[in-house]
């Protein structure tokens, strides 16, 4: 609550002053962010949970409350110390966005406003800036039909999309849609029972789990063969098809990874679209990751092909450098968005002409934040072609990365990169998978880096995703130099037993 005085100065009757709260939190985030960036800080100091809520007094907090500002800042002091420094250079771990240092300034005001951007009436500003960053991503396709991407009329032959939070609730809006123009009763009856989906072997996890949500069962898809690194063999298509159509069966969509979660790597894209186009098949391309590189004329041929889709996720909390979470889900054609969820809700669908555009009819989400908001946050701080920037550098770091440790002997990489993800082993021919994942805990747990693991090739990797712009060949240096000091002493114990 405030009220003004008789100069029309904004006096506060809240015990936590909103201008005075503020400074105090942005100086803490600042001195944190700083910290961070200089390499203060160690990555990670994992603490046991019962110790953090000891720290952060949550018993206490919950039963009366912050009792004054000084409490409220001790808590986000402690808050701040028992988190992942993910602006460390030293950080090169899971695909979570390292955002800029203003990044979370559309999280506070929709933290204050809490306008939910799904219903036009309920969050104006928010859902024009989601339909003019959609506008923007479909532009990068040549699905955009419009002549300004504030032009939000639905245009003959026009793509269409939503932001949603996250890639899996992304993939199965898209399989949703898929199923709805394959079997367009399925929504009311039910799934016809000869529906299957195939992909790589290799295809994001959150395929399989949509088919087991939508009712089809984790077994309705039928994993195409892959090579050794794990990219799709589109030899076997044809094949595989005709076995399915042998079985009285339909090919519901065709999924592509753009790129691979575990490796980085794209399949053949414009391939597997001229299959689909060919045999009139639906084409999903899991873009998550890489459909960034969509802004990048050095490393756009890597999703050549791309538009030719029929749907596409994309995330912005991968590499737009937006926090978690913001998913782009993409079609070429509007009326597959349209006809997606046939469903009635007289509180929310309306019959009538209303002002603005409503996400909420096709969208698993009923409550949605303003997700367009951050995406578009994000370039606005420093501009498309910074983000451009980004991205390549972000890609050319991998390549850096591999050079250097491909030129080291005790460090094996499978592929070059093409993308910012690499996966490497430290003295392969002396470690099994289970030291290269015990040599990963030993490293996250001293704190000085943060990096991840993952099973490929059937082996287990190291593997890094370069996504902050403080890293450099100084921080690659170091973390082979902690990596084979680590190593030495797994492989030195086990020969003492």
């Amino acid at each position: 609550m405030c009220n003004t005085d008789k100069s029309n100065k904004i006096v506060h009757s809240t015990a936590f002053p909103f201008l005075e709260t503020k400074k105090r939190i942005a100086i803490l985030l600042d001195c944190y962010l700083e910290k961070s960036k200089k390499s203060e800080l160690k990555v990670l100091k994992q603490e046991q949970p019962e110790y953090i809520a000891e720290k952060l007094q949550l018993n206490s907090i919950l039963k009366n409350g912050f009792q004054n500002l000084d409490n409220l800042e001790k808590f986000v002091n402690n808050y701040l110390k028992h988190t992942n420094h993910l602006r460390s250079p030293k950080y090169m771990g899971h695909q979570v966005a390292v955002p800029q240092d203003l990044s979370g300034i559309p999280d506070w005001i929709h933290g204050t406003i809490n306008n939910p951007s799904s219903l036009y009436e309920m969050g104006p500003a928010g859902a024009t800036l989601e339909g003019f960053m959609i506008n923007w991503m479909l532009s990068k396709l040549n699905w955009f039909k419009g002549n300004d991407l504030c032009d939000f009329d639905n245009h003959q032959n026009n793509g269409s999309g939503i932001l949603t939070h996250g890639g899996s609730v992304a993939n199965l809006t898209a399989l949703s849609a898929a199923r709805a123009s394959i079997a367009p009763n399925a929504w009311t009856e039910g799934n016809p029972n000869d529906l299957v989906v195939i992909g790589p072997a290799s295809a994001h996890y959150s395929i399989s789990r949509s088919l087991s949500i939508m009712g089809m069962g984790k077994n309705a898809f039928i994993p195409v063969p892959v090579d050794s690194n794990e990219i799709i063999l589109t030899c076997h298509l044809e094949t595989i098809l005709k076995d399915i159509k042998g079985e009285n069966k339909r090919v519901m969509a065709v999924v592509a990874n753009a790129c691979a979660t575990s490796s980085g790597l794209f399949d053949p894209i414009e391939e597997m679209a001229e299959f689909c186009v060919k045999n009139d098949l639906w084409f999903h391309v899991d873009g998550a990751h890489g459909a960034a590189a969509l802004l990048s004329e050095n490393e756009k041929q890597k999703v050549a092909g791309i538009e030719k889709a029929d749907s596409i996720i994309w995330d912005a909390h991968k590499m737009l450098q937006v926090p978690a979470l913001c998913t782009a889900v993409l079609f070429k054609n509007q009326e597959h968005q349209w006809n997606n969820f046939k469903q009635k809700g007289s509180y929310v669908f309306h019959e009538y002409e209303v002002v603005g555009m409503d996400s909420m009819p096709f969208t698993v989400e009923c409550t949605k934040s303003a997700l367009g908001t951050k995406l578009f946050w994000s370039f606005a701080l420093k501009g498309e072609k910074a983000m451009t920037q980004f991205i390549e550098k972000s890609f050319q770091k991998a390549r850096d990365l591999y050079k250097y440790l491909s030129s080291l002997d005790d460090f094996y990489c499978p592929y070059p990169p093409e993308s910012n993800i690499l996966c490497f082993q430290f003295r392969p021919n002396q470690l099994s998978n289970q030291n290269q994942l015990a040599l990963r805990y030993e490293l996250i747990n001293s704190g000085e880096f943060y990096i991840t693991s993952c099973e490929f090739q059937e082996k287990r990797f190291l593997r890094t995703v370069l996504l902050n712009p403080e890293t450099n060949k100084k921080d690659f240096i170091e973390l082979a130099k902690t990596i084979t000091k680590i190593g030495i002493k797994i492989i030195s114990d086990q020969k003492e037993k």
